[in-house]
């Protein structure tokens, strides 16, 4: 009998398996021709010679570990949320300060409505100085404060430590500033991240260059970090798939303000236009040099050039500059209008692409706790179960998240005119059918 009650135990274990697989498992129904990460057929890795062996990310990857048990504690004073991202001694501390704000006003609107059931969020702060140690600390510090989840960061390299810090504590994270592709490929079923990443911004940019302007022969000059390597290889990449490879690629460091050498070997190459991928600041002083050097071919930047720091330091010389944006500010729908004045009457500035996500990421933070309850467990399935947020209208627009809860929601292209940014839709599926961004 031993043997057949071994047996019939091991048969329960695998049902019991098989039942919370189903329970907890998120679903998602995906057309049969959309490539991951909503990648145009054209730029589908070796996509011209064969079919792959085995499909990544088509399904979303299932938590089935314990803790949806765990009662909601009493006698609480507050409903503490974390918070991690760049305030002090970092290159994107401006940024950071941006998604803070944006987080509590949203934060705060929701106190006025009565918080958690009568009880007041309160958002525990928390630096990224852009190292992995502090941040693996800041994320042990938030899981004794009692959070019950966390919205962070920006940096690539931060954030992916972070994160496995939370995977480990078990806090939830909704990410609104880093652009890393990478961040959701971790396949930690702790995360989902609610702003376009690089890849998305790429293939809206090689459509555009290579495509609607015909050019065939474009340099690079980009940022020497995480950000600037990680956002140009999607790019280049890209670029080298539809026939086009980069003829020249430079670096500088953040902080570097003459950038004469970089700027001679992409002079000496001809290039038939000019990718800059980095943060404002030095991309202002790169296209202000790039002038004064005589260079008069066409230039394309990241998504931070869409910044008024950016327009502020290029001037006049930023005329005529593409890049892209996650979200377009100027859409007059009533909720976006309302958190730009409210925005600005609190904070006495225009917010960005920052504060427009964290204020989306807190908003759906939140009301996964009011659904879930205080479970850090059950907040995870609800932030991730891919029904209760997909299609959410969030001020930056529809939220469209894909099996590795990475958003690939729609993409602007941005045009600077007469010191103005210009907002067209940027299509990125159909490569040769895509409308052509909006002209002087």
């Amino acid at each position: 009998m031993r043997p057949l009650k071994a047996y019939t135990y091991f048969m329960s274990s695998i049902l019991l398996i098989l039942c919370l697989m189903l329970s907890f498992s998120p679903s998602y129904s995906q057309a049969k021709d959309d490539n991951y990460g909503n990648t145009p057929d054209e730029m589908v890795p070796y996509g011209r010679f064969q079919d792959p062996y085995q499909l990544f990310f088509a399904e979303p990857y299932p938590f089935l570990g314990p803790g949806r048990e765990k009662k909601a504690p009493e006698g609480l004073t507050s409903i503490k949320i974390g918070f991690l991202g760049p305030l002090e001694g970092s290159v994107e501390k401006d940024l950071g300060t941006q998604m803070l704000n944006g987080a509590q006003l949203a934060l705060n609107e929701a106190n006025k409505k009565g918080g958690y059931k009568g009880i007041p969020y309160e958002l525990m702060i928390h630096n990224d100085v852009g190292l992995w140690g502090a941040a693996a600390n800041e994320v042990v510090k938030m899981d004794d404060e009692k959070v019950w989840a966390i919205l962070g960061s920006i940096d690539g390299t931060v954030t992916h430590v972070a994160l496995r810090v939370a995977l480990k504590v078990e806090i939830p994270m909704v990410n609104t500033g880093d652009t890393d592709p990478t961040l959701t490929e971790t396949r930690i079923p702790w995360i989902i991240r609610i702003v376009g990443d690089d890849r998305q911004s790429s293939y809206a940019l090689v459509n555009y260059i290579f495509k609607q302007q015909d050019h065939e022969r474009v340099a690079v000059i980009r940022a020497n970090s995480r950000y600037g390597r990680v956002g140009i290889g999607e790019f280049r990449d890209s670029a080298r798939r539809i026939g086009f490879p980069i003829v020249l690629e430079v670096r500088y460091d953040d902080g570097e303000t003459d950038f004469s050498v970089q700027l001679e070997r992409i002079k000496k190459v001809s290039p038939d236009a000019v990718m800059v991928w980095g943060n404002a600041k030095e991309a202002g002083m790169i296209v202000n040099q790039f002038k004064e050097m005589g260079m008069n071919m066409p230039l394309f930047g990241s998504d931070r050039l869409a910044t008024t720091e950016f327009l502020e330091i290029a001037g006049k010389n930023a005329e005529g500059i593409v890049t892209t944006n996650s979200y377009n500010p100027n859409l007059e729908t009533e909720a976006l209008q309302a958190f730009n004045r409210n925005y600005k009457e609190k904070y006495d500035k225009e917010p960005n692409t920052f504060a427009a996500h964290a204020y989306d990421g807190m908003n759906i933070l939140i009301k996964s706790i009011e659904i879930a309850g205080l479970n850090r467990a059950l907040i995870r399935d609800k932030l991730t179960d891919l029904k209760t947020f997909q299609g959410y209208q969030g001020i930056t627009g529809e939220i469209i998240l894909d099996p590795s809860w990475n958003d690939i929601g729609k993409i602007w292209m941005v045009k600077i005119k007469d010191g103005e940014f210009i907002y067209s839709p940027a299509p990125i599926r159909d490569i040769e059918l895509t409308g052509r961004i909006a002209e002087d």
